[in-house]
C-alpha cells in the first residue's frame, strides 16, 4: 500500500459513452451529422415501450430527457428525438483503443466499466498532473473521436468524484486540501454509493450535504446502518485507501510516443526524446516484472506521413541501456532527414523477467545493469524523473 499524500490517481469517464462512442464510428464511416449535437439518445427496442434510454446527448438533456427512462416517455418529451439502436461490438471497440491509449502512460491501470477506468501515474508522471491529464484529454480527442472527464486526487474515491465535477470535456481536481470547499456543499446524494433510498434516509437525519454527513458521528451511522454507514462516512471525508489494481488482459506490447509542438529537424533533439521515451518504458517494464524481445521506433513527418523500423533481440531485456542504444540505432537507419511531428517508441513480445539463459559473461554484465536500474528507479521514485539524465 503506499501512501495516500504520495499517489496521483487519475479516473477517466467517457462523456455518455454509448452514444458518443455511436457518433464518432459513424463519422468515422462517413456519416456528416453528428448525432451528439442534436436531441439524440442510445436506446432499446422503440417498438415496445420497455425500451429504455441507455445514453442521451446534451441537446436531449435540455428537454428533461433522462438515462434509464423509456423511450415512449422520451419522445413525449420530445417528438422528433433521434434514437440509435445500442452497438456492443462498437462499444468494446471503442473501449479497447482507450485502454490502449491509456496503456502507454503507465501500466497501473484498472478498468472500472467499460467507460471509465484507474491509473496510478505516481511513478510515471512526465508533467504537472493536470497538464498530464489535459494531454490525455486531448489524444483521446484527438485521436479517437470523442471526449472524456478527468479527475485527479490522491486516492481512487476522490478523483471518481472529481471527474464528474463540469461535465463534458474537462480534467478536474479534487485533492484532500480541497474536500471542505469542492466536495462538502454538494447533496448527499452525489456522494459515491449513496443512491435514492439512502438518501431519503440520511435526509430524515437532517443530513442533506456530504459536509453534513462527514461531521455527522461515525458510531451513530455505524448504529443505523452498519458497516454501510461507516462506508459513506469515510467516503464524506475521503477516506479511501484501495490500490489501483490492474485487471485488463495481459500485455503484449508497451508503447510510449510525444507529438511536437514545432517540428523537430536535428537528430540530437530526436535523441534526447528517444532516450526519455525509452527510460519511461524500460522502468515500466520492470515494474511488470517482464522483458522485451522486440523494439521499435516510429517516427511521423511533418506532412503527416508514417513509417518505423523494428529490431528483434537476441535476448529479452528490460535494461534502460540496452533499450536507449537500440532505440537510437534504429532512428538512425530509418530517418529520411525531414521534419518530424512524432517520435515513439515500442516494446513487443514481452515474456516474464527471467525466461531466457545467457551465458556467464553476459549473465555479470545483466546483474550489474539490474543493480544500476534498479537503484536509479528507486531515486527517482523518490525524487522525480528529472532527478537523473542522461
Amino acid at each position: 500500500m503506499k501512501d495516500n499524500k504520495e499517489r496521483i490517481i487519475f479516473h477517466i469517464d467517457v462523456n455518455s459513452a454509448f452514444l458518443s462512442w455511436s457518433a464518432a464510428d459513424a463519422m468515422k464511416n462517413g456519416e456528416k451529422l453528428d448525432i451528439r449535437d442534436i436531441p439524440s439518445v442510445i436506446g432499446g427496442d422503440e417498438s415496445s415501450r420497455r425500451g429504455v434510454v441507455l445514453a442521451k446527448s446534451n441537446s436531449a438533456k435540455k428537454y428533461g430527457i433522462i438515462t434509464g427512462e423509456s423511450l415512449f416517455s422520451a419522445r413525449k418529451k420530445y417528438p422528433n428525438l433521434k434514437v440509435i439502436s445500442p452497438c456492443f461490438p462498437v462499444y468494446e471497440k471503442y473501449s479497447k483503443s482507450m485502454i490502449d491509449l491509456l496503456q502507454e502512460y503507465t501500466p497501473l491501470l484498472q478498468q472500472y466499466s467499460i467507460d471509465e477506468c484507474f491509473l496510478d501515474v505516481t511513478n510515471d508522471l512526465r508533467d504537472e498532473p493536470i497538464k498530464m491529464a489535459e494531454a490525455i484529454r486531448e489524444r483521446i480527442k484527438t485521436e479517437l473521436g470523442f471526449t472524456v472527464n478527468i479527475g485527479i486526487s490522491n486516492n481512487k474515491l476522490l478523483a471518481k468524484m472529481a471527474s464528474e465535477f463540469n461535465k463534458p470535456d474537462k480534467v478536474n481536481t479534487l485533492y484532500s486540501s480541497e474536500i471542505k470547499e469542492k466536495l462538502w456543499p454538494l447533496s448527499v446524494g452525489e456522494l459515491f454509493m449513496v443512491g435514492k433510498k439512502a438518501t431519503e434516509k440520511l435526509n430524515k437525519l437532517y443530513i442533506y450535504t456530504i459536509g453534513e454527513l462527514a461531521n455527522y458521528s461515525a458510531e451513530l451511522l455505524k448504529s443505523k446502518f452498519k458497516s454501510y454507514g461507516l462506508m459513506i462516512w469515510e467516503y464524506a471525508n475521503g477516506i479511501d485507501t484501495s490500490d489501483v489494481e490492474c485487471n485488463t488482459s495481459e500485455m503484449k506490447v508497451i508503447s510510449n510516443s510525444t507529438t511536437f509542438a514545432e517540428d523537430i529537424s536535428d537528430s540530437e533533439s530526436a535523441y534526447k526524446v528517444l532516450r526519455s521515451l525509452s527510460e519511461n518504458l524500460s522502468t515500466r517494464l520492470r515494474e511488470l516484472n517482464k522483458c522485451c524481445n522486440s523494439i521499435s521506433v516510429s517516427i511521423r513527418s511533418s506532412d503527416f506521413k508514417n513509417y518505423s523500423h523494428q529490431k528483434k533481440l537476441i535476448n529479452p531485456t528490460d535494461s534502460n541501456r540496452q533499450i536507449i542504444t537500440v532505440a537510437l540505432q534504429l532512428f538512425d537507419e530509418v530517418w529520411k532527414k525531414e521534419p518530424i511531428r512524432l517520435l515513439g517508441v515500442s516494446l513487443t513480445q514481452l515474456v516474464d523477467e527471467g525466461y531466457y539463459q545467457m551465458s556467464l559473461f553476459e549473465v555479470a554484465q545483466d546483474d550489474k545493469e539490474k543493480a544500476l536500474d534498479k537503484a536509479i528507479d528507486s531515486i527517482r521514485k523518490r525524487y522525480g524523473h528529472d532527478i537523473i539524465s542522461n
